[in-house]
């Protein structure tokens, strides 16, 4: 059977609690590059297979409004050391990165460090930057306009925690928030006043469904800050956005972030966020305990990709876990993090195959 619904009007429909023709299979992350390449070895046959093969739903296009650091640092080759390379990337981070990606990189320095280093990095979050809109952005605001797609803009990797984060490093931003809370204070009033300037525009000039901030604050046992501390960090910069985003019809309005996210969900969801992502399995998130506790709740993710390393009895398992967390509502299932290297393309393409049949989708 033909859909009925555009991909725009089914996530819109799921999210609001409307009936829908089938539920959205879409995918937010995609394999490792280890992944990809032992895929390869495996008998995929080009780099488009993982996607094309299956027939995703697309989730979201961006609008391509530079929301972060503007300009970016130049990227800069530091030193060559044979396997791995130092390097600063555009947020002005140095690191150790392999060469072949098959680790995360090794985090060496961050830019801020202190009020007067901040206000040496403060200009680059200017929101009348001209770079900030693309050069066609009339003609681009127009197209998006009508699009059968949702229209997504948000910002990466930053948010109300992970904006000081990606410019002082984990560990320095949670004692900052003790021991220099004015500085943390002055970056995210940095923030939201760039966001909410760029919002404001972007909502009168094209049709935006969906905004999503980056926030990764929560370890396997729960918050990298209390929620003092939350809501004295984030909270007040949260409403005002989502005030904003919601008086423009914005029905999408997501936060990602990994980890155990039980002492977290509610104050998100005060602060104006209804979409929470991806609910690790690995964290213990209990999607079921959430869902009931939590009617505005809405969840996306929370497929254990771990099962997709193991055999078809767990797969099929862990599809039959889904299954009945989707009858539950409010929930669109998709793997809760990039695949990695232990699924073999032979197991990727039965649990994919699963995962459609789950939703619905029939071509």
């Amino acid at each position: 059977m033909a859909d009925s619904m555009s991909p725009r009007e089914r996530l819109i429909a799921c999210v609001t609690g409307k009936k829908v023709d089938r539920l959205p299979f879409v995918l937010f992350w995609g394999p490792w590059d280890e992944t990809l390449r032992r895929w390869k070895e495996q008998g995929m046959e080009n780099d488009d297979d993982w996607r094309s093969l299956f027939g995703f739903d697309p989730l979201w296009v961006d609008a391509g409004v530079n929301a972060g650091i503007c300009p970016g640092f130049q990227w800069e080759l530091i030193d060559d050391e044979g396997e791995t390379i130092v390097c600063r990337d555009e947020h002005g981070v140095l690191q150790r990165a392999r060469k072949d990606g098959t680790s995360m990189s090794e985090w060496l320095d961050y830019p801020v460090k202190d009020r007067k280093s901040w206000e040496e990095h403060k200009w680059r979050f200017d929101p009348d930057t001209p770079d900030r809109f693309p050069p066609d952005w009339e003609r681009r605001a127009g197209e998006l306009s009508k699009s059968d797609v949702c229209v997504a803009t948000g910002v990466y990797p930053y948010g109300f925690l992970g904006g000081p984060r990606t410019m002082m490093g984990v560990e320095a931003c949670l004692i900052a928030c003790a021991t220099q809370p004015d500085l943390i204070e002055d970056i995210n009033r940095t923030l939201c006043e760039l966001w909410y300037g760029l919002w404001s525009r972007i909502f009168e000039e094209t049709r935006i469904d969906v905004v999503i901030m980056w926030e990764d604050m929560a370890s396997r046992k729960g918050s990298l800050i209390s929620p003092a501390m939350f809501r004295r960090f984030m909270t007040p910069h949260y409403k005002r956005l989502m005030d904003l985003a919601r008086r423009h019809g914005v029905r999408v309005r997501a936060v990602d972030s990994d980890g155990r996210m039980h002492e977290l969900t509610p104050l998100f969801l005060d602060g104006g966020i209804n979409i929470i992502l991806p609910y690790e399995v690995q964290a213990d998130n209990d999607v079921p305990y959430l869902l009931g506790k939590h009617p505005d709740l809405i969840v996306f993710g929370h497929m254990d990709k771990r099962a997709m390393a193991k055999d078809k009895a767990a797969m099929d398992a862990e599809v039959e876990r889904v299954r009945r967390i989707l009858a539950l509502g409010r929930y669109i299932p998709f793997p809760d993090h990039l695949i990695p290297p232990d699924v073999s393309w032979e197991n990727y393409q039965y649990f994919v195959w699963r995962w459609k049949e789950l939703t619905g989708k029939e071509d």
